[in-house]
């Protein structure tokens, strides 16, 4: 592959100089730290919190590598997947002239955050059994196409995209980045991308600790990718993006993967047995197939539903004015109590 990353960056941010912090001139431990402006004194809690965090977040990183098959320096972390989001689009599209393709049904915020930027949106729709449409993807590619988002599994479908297919598309793309969003990953059998980055300078993923870890109050999302990509991003990203707390219960929780393969175990068997249950009910009209923690359901008048939970104060996500989704309800998977209180307010429903 041919593909050149500089090629497709900003041209100011190439010669931009990053902000320095007085993290990045002294990266010890030990000493008087008289550098910062920080409050010596410490804080009002019992625990101090009085000095600025890593700035790169090095031990957590250190933590996540083995745990993804990557290296530390493939690793960026920010304020939930929403900041590499942002921050990808920000490197590498001028305002009013570039553009990224995304592939609806799917995660919205890849369109904010490319409106929030001024940058145009192709939207190439899935097809009806919510994979790519290839053909129509690699049409719609032109030299001012710098990023193409795919989902998978899919939110909201919940639907592992094909491989084969997504394949294609890093293929044909050299010369701009395929961004995969892995954030359901952890509850299907599907291989990451994370491993194979060395083969795919063109691609960067995106995980989260939001879901299968249960630390969604965190906000801590994961990009990988190639480290030239990696320290570009590092360079433009706030300086302390990532909070002082939010570093210390990740280090306290990282360990703890039994507690993941528990977590995902549980919700899968949970999903199995709530779309069994829902797939019996005569107002639900498809249970579509799903990798994720959260199904996708047709439902003969979605809305009504929906707005019958609500004032049960049960609150799934009406999905039905996404395309695609029509009657469609979002439904996280809960907790085995959860879900038999959900089924028990749908078997009471009156039409």
């Amino acid at each position: 592959m041919t593909f050149n990353l500089q090629s497709i960056v900003r041209k100011h941010i190439l010669s931009l100089a990053p902000y320095s912090s007085a993290r990045d001139e002294y990266t010890g431990k030990e000493g008087v730290f008289l550098d910062a402006n920080e409050n010596p004194i410490g804080s009002a809690t019992p625990e101090n919190w009085n000095r600025y965090p890593d700035p790169y977040q090095a031990a957590i990183k250190e933590k996540i590598a083995p745990i993804k098959g990557c290296r530390p320096t493939q690793i960026f972390l920010g304020n939930g997947s929403d900041e590499p989001i942002d921050l990808i689009i920000r490197l590498t599209c001028e305002p009013k002239e570039d553009n990224i393709i995304i592939l609806p049904p799917t995660y919205g915020m890849y369109e904010v955050s490319a409106s929030v930027n001024n940058v145009q949106v192709q939207k190439i729709d899935l097809t009806e059994d919510y994979q790519l449409d290839v053909d129509a993807i690699i049409e719609a590619i032109n030299p001012k196409t710098k990023l193409i988002f795919i989902c998978s599994p899919n939110n909201p479908t919940g639907n592992i995209i094909n491989r084969e297919a997504i394949l294609t598309i890093i293929d044909n793309f050299e010369h701009g980045l395929v961004i995969i969003d892995e954030a359901y990953n952890d509850f299907s059998d599907e291989p990451s991308f994370i491993p194979e980055l060395d083969n795919f300078p063109n691609v960067m993923v995106l995980q989260t600790f939001s879901k299968a870890w249960g630390l969604a109050a965190l906000r801590l999302g994961m990009a990988f990718a190639n480290e030239e990509l990696i320290k570009l991003l590092n360079k433009i990203k706030y300086p302390y993006n990532i909070n002082g707390l939010t570093q210390k219960l990740l280090i306290e929780n990282i360990s703890n993967t039994d507690f993941v393969v528990n977590s995902v175990n549980t919700l899968n068997n949970n999903r199995k047995l709530l779309a069994e249950a829902l797939s019996e009910l005569s107002i639900v009209e498809k249970i579509f197939p799903s990798d994720a923690n959260f199904l996708l359901a047709k439902f003969q008048d979605a809305k009504a539903v929906f707005d019958y939970l609500i004032e049960q104060k049960t609150i799934v996500r009406d999905r039905s004015k996404v395309k695609l989704c029509d009657n469609s309800l979002r439904i996280s998977v809960g907790t085995a109590e959860e879900n038999t209180h959900l089924m028990n307010l749908l078997k009471a429903y009156k039409s």
